[in-house]
């Protein structure tokens, strides 16, 4: 039997994420990118104010973001 291991962490959100704002992870990841050298929380509320996106989703977009730095 093959054992399915589920996504945890910030990861889990992308599917919501993809389907929500219909804009693929990288579309945001070079969204993130061409921010600029931000703060965690600058980053976070770049997403949320210009493209009115909910908390949860920008934290898990940065999240990753930041740890592939």
């Amino acid at each position: 039997m093959v054992e399915i291991s589920k996504v945890k962490g910030p990861a889990s959100y992308f599917p919501s994420i993809e389907k929500t704002y219909a804009q693929p992870i990288a579309y945001w990841m070079d969204i993130l990118q061409a921010a600029g050298p931000l703060k965690r929380m600058e980053l976070v509320n770049c997403l949320k104010t210009q493209h009115h996106m909910g908390h949860g989703h920008a934290n898990a977009l940065v999240a990753v973001f930041l740890a592939k730095k």
